[in-house]
């Protein structure tokens, strides 16, 4: 047969096929007044997995597999077009309705801001890019901003979150685990490390250089370069450079950035000793209240699935299914628990637009575990 015949064949096909698609929507709807009629959730376990166990036996060794896979994106869009139809109650909704109706529409000039590190360090760079007159509070470690944050000691903080060249900032995605925040707004900055030593000492002279495990990953290739240099970490690169400037020894450096050269009284040994001159790390402003500033259009998510074969699929396909775009990923073990995950999603969702809520509503009711992290603007 020619391809146009077998071509035809799949248009007919297709043609019963959305037939009876729309049907089994339309019937889906009368379920979905029925289940909001006796107050029954969306989700009915047992009953997907028999549809799916009976959906595998029909389509037979061949094709069950395959059958598996768009029978659960069958129900996924069932569930989806049932959660737009109902009108359910949902703190977490109202919550956010709340904070977009009564947070002021441009975001505060002063406050208290903490962040990790001292004086020099990026996270203040962060501090004075959002806020135009912060008063900042150092702390000695990220979960000290967490903390200084969730207990009201300060109305912001300011975190690292990943960087283009050495990735996710691992322990922040622990610590989201463990605190309640909100994300309120999100920047990116370019990260130029220097080499920065003692007035005077020469580069070949350096036996021992400090910084932060980030800034060391960034500068991989200009320290593979060092023969017999020890490299040792620090809670933060300003914190390296204020510990040669403090110490007796000339044989030491910080990789830090050249800013610090100056508040530290340091040289610049060597410039931009960076892997990539396109070098940029992606901070996030938390408080602990929801706020959500005019333009939202980024969300933060967590959720813990079931360990289970197809769990995490599940939850992509409801993206999809409603058009949302996932912009970052990230998965991290749960600490006590073996093998399972956390997963955190930044999505592209205006939080004005209806699929934006209807996501919500769907992993709020079908996860095991869910946070929603904030709505917020990335400043450029």
């Amino acid at each position: 047969m020619r391809i146009e015949d077998l071509r035809a064949d799949i248009d007919q096909i297709d043609e019963k096929f959305v037939e009876l698609f729309k049907q089994r929507m339309e019937v889906a709807a009368k379920i979905a007044e029925y289940k909001k009629e006796n107050d029954q959730p969306v989700l009915d376990k047992q009953r997907e997995r028999r549809l799916i166990e009976r959906v595998s036996q029909l389509a037979g060794k061949d094709f069950e597999a395959e059958a598996r896979v768009l029978y659960n994106t069958v129900m996924s869009v069932s569930r989806s077009y049932q959660n737009k139809l109902l009108t359910r109650k949902s703190d977490l909704i109202d919550g956010i309705k709340n904070a977009i109706e009564n947070t002021d529409k441009v975001f505060p000039e002063r406050a208290f801001v903490a962040c990790q590190g001292t004086e020099g360090a990026f996270s203040q760079q962060v501090c004075e890019k959002l806020f135009a007159a912060p008063n900042i509070m150092f702390f000695n470690s990220f979960e000290g901003v967490f903390a200084a944050v969730e207990k009201g000691l300060c109305s912001y903080g300011v975190l690292p979150l990943e960087n283009s060249s050495a990735g996710s900032v691992n322990h922040i995605y622990d610590l989201m685990f463990k605190y309640n925040f909100r994300i309120v707004r999100s920047t990116r900055i370019h990260v130029d490390h220097s080499l920065l030593v003692k007035k005077g000492v020469k580069l070949d002279q350096i036996k021992e250089i400090y910084s932060h495990e980030q800034a060391i990953n960034q500068c991989a290739n200009f320290l593979q370069e060092l023969e017999g240099v020890k490299v040792h970490m620090c809670e933060n690169t300003a914190m390296a450079a204020k510990t040669v400037a403090q110490s007796e020894r000339d044989d030491i450096a910080a990789i830090a950035s050249g800013n610090c050269a100056s508040i530290y009284g340091l040289e610049i040994a060597k410039g931009s000793v960076q892997n990539i001159d396109n070098n940029y790390t992606r901070f996030i402003c938390i408080s602990k209240k929801t706020e959500i500033y005019p333009g939202a259009n980024k969300t933060s998510l967590m959720v813990v699935l079931e360990h289970k074969p197809g769990a995490l699929y599940n939850v992509i396909s409801k993206f999809h299914s409603l058009g949302i775009n996932i912009i970052k990923l990230e998965s991290r073990p749960i600490p006590g628990r073996d093998f399972e995950f956390m997963f955190y999603f930044d999505i592209d969702a205006s939080v004005y637009s209806e699929k934006f809520y209807n996501i919500l509503l769907q992993l709020e009711s079908e996860t095991e575990k869910f946070h929603y992290l904030g709505s917020y603007v990335e400043v450029v």
